[in-house]
């Protein structure tokens, strides 16, 4: 596999978890993304695009960098984050060139998700 054209990209991102099999729970049944475990403690995700890790921690720490995620239908996606789990944490604003929300998963990791609809 060539991975020269990932040269100075963002290749991976981790996130922190309280619950391995909850957090992937969430992001399967939201979001679709595919899991592979790597012992108890720690699980890779792909999400067609780019891929990362949950590692199981007591805690979240929150701030630092927002990840931001894109939804064609922000309101679907919207009306399932709470049944899936999670909090909405701040509602849908309007800024030039689209909308967004920011949600928590249930482990406390704060995401965005925007669209240009």
């Amino acid at each position: 596999m060539d991975l020269s054209q990932n040269d100075r990209r963002i290749d991976y991102i981790e996130f922190s978890s309280t619950d391995i099999q909850q957090t992937k729970n969430f992001y399967h049944s939201l979001f679709n993304w595919e899991f592979e475990d790597f012992g108890p403690d720690y699980t890779s995700f792909r999400d067609g695009r780019m891929s990362g890790g949950f590692a199981k921690a007591d805690s979240v720490k929150q701030g630092g960098p927002l990840v931001v995620l894109y939804a064609s239908d922000l309101e679907s996606i919207k009306g399932a984050i709470v049944p899936a789990g999670g909090t909405i944490v701040l509602e849908t604003v309007e800024f030039p060139g689209g909308r967004r929300f920011h949600f928590s998963d249930p482990s406390g990791n704060e995401l965005a998700i925007w669209t240009d609809q």
